[in-house]
This record gives structure tokens, sequence and C-alpha cells, in this order.
């Protein structure tokens, strides 16, 4: 009876033991997961920043501490983003992916990132972005895309950027620029777009015209130096005249097709526009800016006229008042002189009447 006591004793302490072993265990793996870091990433607590940079990393690292606010991961060979690549710091305020290899973002990447303000992807190759690239950041507030290849941009957000203070495209091969993208900017107050390959035609006035008001409001900006054509080249944007910016040719509606479609008959031929067989061009030739004599304008032939006849009045005036200086100049000289003559002759008829008394009878 003694020994199987003794043996149930020590069973139970045996399991107890087992038990607080594996509670343990899981507390430590809870307490890497919480508080690890990764192997090549320096952690610092007090600041919730994760430094990966300058490691060779092809990838994001997977065990990121939660709670991490700052990451870096610049000078590293992170070829792209695949979607949710950031689901383990949901609280990232600032993340720096300057100087990869990044030419591949998923529509995804940033999901997630509801906190983010401050996104660095310069020094990359990306080529385009999506308008859905940015939709999971309604809290950003700069955005630097300088130094890649990005030949266009989205035309539109499709949502409005609130919060985005700073934007940087400078050093990329853009050509165009939408109005639409930088009016989903309401709070855009600093704007780098130097040194792209802009084509200064009659697509780059809605540009010229929101910069000007940009400037106007107090918004910082470079210069917007022309690439092409060769007539604008190395000039700058904003100093080329609006008139010599030729109108768009509105997109030419083909009728034949546009009934087809109005009657629902896809059996109707659709006539096409003759082409050009000499020229070997198309019908509507690009509209790039050439140098021409300024137009007229109505109103600087109003104003014209209106300042021709206010000189014209200043100067018959002038001659007017001359006209009346002169001829009171010359009456009081002509009066002057007439009362000197009288004063000179009155004494000779005195002394001619006073003789003429003394004689003899």
């Amino acid at each position: 009876h003694r020994l199987q006591i003794g043996s149930s004793l020590s069973l139970s302490l045996s399991l107890s033991a087992v038990g607080d072993l594996l509670l343990l265990c899981g507390v430590i793996v809870l307490l890497q997961g919480v508080c690890g870091c990764p192997e090549k990433c320096r952690c610092h607590s007090s600041s919730h920043s994760v430094d990966c940079s300058q490691q060779g990393l092809a990838e994001i690292p997977s065990d990121l501490p939660p709670q991490t606010l700052t990451l870096h991961l610049q000078d590293n060979q992170i070829q792209q983003l695949p979607a949710f690549a950031f689901r383990s710091v949901p609280q990232l305020t600032t993340l720096n992916l300057c100087n990869n290899s990044l030419s591949n973002l998923a529509p995804g990447a940033f999901q997630g990132l509801h906190h983010l303000k401050v996104l660095n992807l310069t020094q990359n190759s990306l080529h385009s972005l999506e308008s859905r690239l940015f939709h999971s950041l309604p809290q950003l507030r700069e955005l630097d895309l300088s130094s890649n290849n990005i030949t266009h941009l989205p035309t539109s957000l499709g949502k409005v950027w609130e919060n985005l203070t700073v934007f940087a495209v400078q050093q990329n091969q853009l050509q165009q620029l939408d109005r639409a993208l930088l009016e989903s900017m309401p709070s855009v107050r600093l704007l780098f777009l130097k040194d792209n390959l802009w084509k200064c035609n009659c697509h780059l006035l809605s540009l010229k015209l929101w910069l000007e008001k940009f400037i106007y409001k107090g918004g910082i900006t470079d210069s917007v130096i022309c690439a092409s054509p060769d007539t604008w080249k190395g000039k700058e944007l904003l100093k080329i005249p609006h008139e010599l910016y030729q109108p768009c040719p509105f997109p030419s509606l083909d009728v034949g097709s546009l009934r087809g479609q109005q009657l629902g008959s896809a059996h109707q031929p659709v006539p096409k526009p003759p082409e050009s067989h000499s020229t070997g061009e198309r019908d509507h030739p690009e509209c790039e800016l050439k140098p021409k004599p300024r137009p007229a304008n109505l109103r600087h032939a109003v104003a014209t006229v209106i300042i021709t006849g206010v000189v014209c009045g200043i100067v018959c005036l002038m001659m007017l008042a001359a006209a009346i200086y002169g001829c009171t100049y010359a009456a009081v000289t002509a009066q002057y002189h007439g009362g000197r003559l009288a004063q000179t002759n009155e004494p000779v008829k005195m002394e001619g009447k006073e003789l003429y008394d003394s004689s003899p009878a």
C-alpha cells in the first residue's frame, strides 16, 4: 500500500513538472514572438524602430516585432513586394525602402498599414504605379518616388489624399502629369518635379495652370524644365506664355460607327478616314508648341485705345494750357508797355501847355 502511494505521488510530481515545463516553453515562445528581433536586424525597443539596412536582404523579414513604428530596409536587394508584405507590423508609421531593386509592387503590398505616414521608395526600378496601390494608406503624409524609371502616373488615385503634404517624383522618365492626380492632394505643400522628360505641348498646359495656382497659394515647387520639343528644350514651363499653347485637338468621332452603335447594327460598314500615303503621317499632327507672333487680343486692343485716348487728352490739355498762358502773358505784357508809354507822354504834354500859357498873347 505504501509502495502504491509513493508511486502515485512520484507520478503526480512528474506530471506537474512536465506541465510546468510546457508552460515555460510556451511563455518563451510567446515572448520571442512579441519581443524577438530578426536575425540580421537591429531592434530598438525604446523607439520601437527596427534597422535592417545594408544586410543584403532579398525579401521582407517575416518575424518583425508587431509594435514596430519605424522600419529601415534601405540599401538591400529586395526586388518585389507581395500582397500583405507588412501584415506583421500594423502600427508602422515610417517605412524606408530606398536603394533596393524594386520593380514590382503588388496592388495590396501596403495593405493593413493604416497608420503609415512616411513612405520612401527612392532609387529603385519602378516603371509605373497602380492607382489602388495606395488605397490602404489614408494617413500618408510624405511620398517620395524619386530616382526611379517611372514613365507615367495614374490619372487619378480613386480617392482623395487629404493628409499628403510632400510629393516627390523628380529624376524619373515622366513626360506628362495629369492635373486630376494633383487635385486629389488638396493639402500638398511641397512638390518636386525636376529632372524628368517633360514634353511641353498642349497636354502640359493644365499642369502649368495648376502650378501657377499652387505657387500663388503658397506652395513650394522646383522648376519644370522642358525636354521636348526642340523649340522649348531647356526652357522652364512656367515661363512659356499661355498664348503660345495651341489647344489640343478633340478626338475625331467616327460618325459611321456611332450611327451603327445607335442602331444596334453590327454589320453596318464603318467608314474610315482617308490615310495620307504620301507623308506617312497621321491625320492629326501632334499639338506641339510653335513660335508665332502674339495673337490679337480684344482686351489688349481696348486697353490700347483707352491709353491712347488718355494720352491724347493730356496732350490737348497741355496745349490748351500753353495757349491760355501765352495769351495771358501777351495781354499782361501789352498792358504793362501801354502804361509805361502813357507815363512817358504825360510830362511832354504838360511842358507844352506851360510854354503855351507863358507865351505873349
